[in-house]
């Protein structure tokens, strides 16, 4: 090995991961269609570098989807899991994924498939929407969700979330969080 290449090696990596946690910061506080230009500005590298290491934003963002997206999704995920009431529980995973929304534009980018070529994105949002239908089941098992709310519309409800987030930017939080009370009493069998 040419011991001339080492230090390349090693700066090539510390660039790559300089680049990665740059894309991080900036996707988290402008989504994932932020022109590469302002990752490039962040991390203190030309846009052709990112390409170079990389080979496109789509590579890019595969490297980071997961920790821009996975470990927030499982959390709602896990934040659900004790609780007993499917009722409950379906709300719970709902409201959770829509304050994600709402709280982080690289989520919302992710549950509205921004890049839908992107193989680590799409397998994310495949294993939300399994166990969101999971709970749709058993709310509908139980009588508490209307029979008629199948899984595609489950999609639907998290894309038109996500669309009323980037058209109402400047709505509160409160009050996004206020409104989804109306979207729950329209799914529900009876109101509690």
């Amino acid at each position: 090995m040419n011991t001339a290449d080492r230090p390349r090696r090693a700066d090539a990596r510390r660039n790559a991961e300089g680049i990665r946690c740059a894309a991080l910061q900036v996707f988290r506080a402008r989504g994932l269609t932020v022109p590469l230009e302002e990752v490039a500005r962040a991390a203190g590298v030309s846009k052709g570098t990112i390409y170079h290491r990389f080979g496109s934003r789509r590579g890019l963002i595969d490297v980071v989807v997961g920790d821009l997206a996975a470990e927030r999704i499982q959390d709602v995920v896990s934040s659900v899991a004790s609780v007993s009431d499917p009722l409950a529980r379906f709300e719970q995973f709902l409201t959770g994924i829509w304050l994600l929304q709402f709280d982080e534009p690289a989520v919302n980018d992710v549950l509205m498939r921004a890049l839908p070529d992107s193989g680590p994105l799409n397998e994310l949002c495949c294993r939300a929407q399994d166990f969101a239908e999971t709970l749709l089941r058993e709310a509908q098992a139980a009588g508490q969700v209307r029979g008629d709310l199948e899984p595609a519309d489950l999609n639907h409800l998290i894309l038109e979330r996500g669309v009323i987030v980037r058209a109402c930017d400047q709505q509160s939080r409160d009050d996004y969080a206020r409104r989804l009370g109306f979207v729950f009493a329209g799914l529900r069998t009876v109101t509690p």
